[in-house]
């Protein structure tokens, strides 16, 4: 997201499941209407696959009240009910959520979406827990992990439930990608968790800020390594196609061109320049042939105004204003349909190779598989759940301690045991705690001590309210 409460929040706070979980409808409350449960997605190859079918991100990035109101519209059921009229309406089937209420209730709001046919992608960071740019080694602790973990307890259990970012645009220049090894441990320490929890294998990924010089690097890092350290998925913040353009002038072609050999799905999780009349033109080949081969859809950037002139609506009480932006976004998304078949993704691929240190890319502290090992009070959660969460009113883990003392080896995320879940999320947004083998977390190995804490140099980070480089 666009904005500068990441600046100002932080300085003032400075796998696969055999469970199988309820039913989207089972557990929303009696005054939501039922529905059929969506169709849980899956990655295959380099793509997404709802069910047999081939899955394309079609959606929006959705925060009313934007970074001035850290606030959950998934537990906004008025709210929800107003913008799921206009979701419909606009033809999308996903929408993206910066920061939620892991204490909340969410029942009737992801009913209301699934009733729509609309999947969730959720960034599990809040402002207050998320890791700091300035400190990546001190805020990547175990307070913050129980955070993160917290929330996926809170959605893992829905059907539309699509992904989960392990963090937006963390790293957003040359001079920070230092901070990579800490993003990617999040990303492993969510994937064990998910997996040590006996959810769904929902794919866990990270949203990254277009940075040209290292973007490349970024993804090839992020698909390097382990399977346990690897991403389910890449994303990208993307605003270079500024109407009137086309796929040669945007350069959008020679992105393709770069991630033709990728073996993860890849997809936009936001777009939209709004230096020229935004027409939309870029949807027409994001879901076209000649790039369904490589990237599965995209989120626009977004769809309430914020002061910022992104928004496609304007909300005001329970009135929603549509733009013109929304209306020539409703135009192109009718006009352009997916292409027929799997649209040439690509079913097999190696993982990456491990980028090495350049003037663009500056990771020494962990080379090559090397990853910070998980904070040891975080263990425990493995086997026993991260229990309630800190909601949007706690005090904050940047600086709590706790923060990991060692180097993880490769493959210290792997499952080794599954707990039982069976109960799904309790009406206060948490799943209900299950018992577990011993030894879920068992595989983490926590090496010599082998890095000083960070200093990164860019400018402290909450990354659930940051988004792509400002233009």
């Amino acid at each position: 997201m666009k904005g500068a409460i990441a600046i100002a929040v932080a300085s003032a706070a400075l796998a696969s499941a055999s469970a199988t979980p309820a039913r989207v409808e089972a557990r929303a409350s009696a005054s939501a209407s039922s529905s059929s449960s969506l169709p849980k997605v899956t990655v295959k190859g380099n793509a997404f696959f709802a069910g047999e079918d081939r899955f394309y991100v079609r959606g929006v990035d959705y925060q009313p009240g934007g970074s001035s109101k850290a606030a959950d519209p998934i537990a906004d059921v008025a709210g929800c009910t107003r913008d799921v009229a206009e979701f419909k309406k606009l033809g999308i089937n996903t929408v993206r959520v910066y920061t939620v209420d892991n204490t909340a209730s969410h029942d009737q709001c992801m009913s209301l979406l699934a009733d729509a046919g609309i999947y969730l992608a959720l960034d599990v960071n809040t402002p207050l827990y998320s890791l700091n740019r300035d400190a990546p080694a001190a805020s990547y602790n175990a307070e913050y992990l129980q955070s993160i973990f917290a929330t996926i307890d809170a959605f893992a259990n829905y059907d539309n439930t699509l992904l989960f970012f392990s963090g937006n645009e963390v790293i957003n220049s040359e001079s920070n990608t230092d901070c990579a090894p800490y993003v990617k441990a999040v990303t492993r320490d969510m994937k064990q968790y998910i997996g040590s929890r006996g959810y769904r294998a929902i794919p866990v990924g990270y949203s990254a800020a277009d940075v040209e010089s290292s973007r490349y690097d970024l993804a090839q890092y992020m698909n390097c390594g382990t399977d346990d350290q690897r991403s389910d998925f890449f994303a990208f913040n993307d605003y270079s196609w500024c109407d009137p353009s086309s796929f040669q002038l945007s350069g959008w072609d020679q992105k393709v061109e770069m991630f033709s050999n990728y073996s993860i799905p890849l997809f936009l999780s936001e777009y939209g320049c709004i230096k020229g009349t935004r027409q939309w033109e870029e949807v027409a080949a994001l879901y076209n042939t000649e790039m369904t081969g490589v990237y599965s859809g995209g989120l626009v950037y977004e769809y309430s105004e914020e002061g910022n002139d992104y928004g496609l609506v304007t909300i005001s009480g329970t009135t929603v204003t549509e733009g013109a932006s929304y209306t020539a976004l409703k135009t192109a998304y009718a006009n352009t349909t997916n292409p027929t078949g799997d649209g040439g993704y690509r079913s097999t691929g190696e993982s990456s190779t491990c980028p090495t240190e350049s003037t663009v890319w500056d990771v020494t502290k962990f080379t090559g598989q090397e990853l910070p090992a998980i904070p040891s009070g975080a263990v425990t959660y493995m086997s026993k759940g991260a229990g309630t969460g800190p909601g949007l009113s706690g005090s904050g883990s940047q600086d709590a301690g706790g923060a990991s003392s060692g180097t993880a080896s490769a493959g210290s995320g792997t499952v080794t045991a599954t707990a039982t879940n069976s109960a799904g999320a309790t009406s206060s947004g948490a799943a209900s705690s299950a018992s577990a083998s011993a030894g879920a977390a068992s595989s983490l190995m926590v090496g010599e001590m082998g890095f000083a804490p960070f200093v990164c140099t860019a400018v402290v980070f909450a990354s659930t309210f940051f988004g792509a480089a400002l233009l």
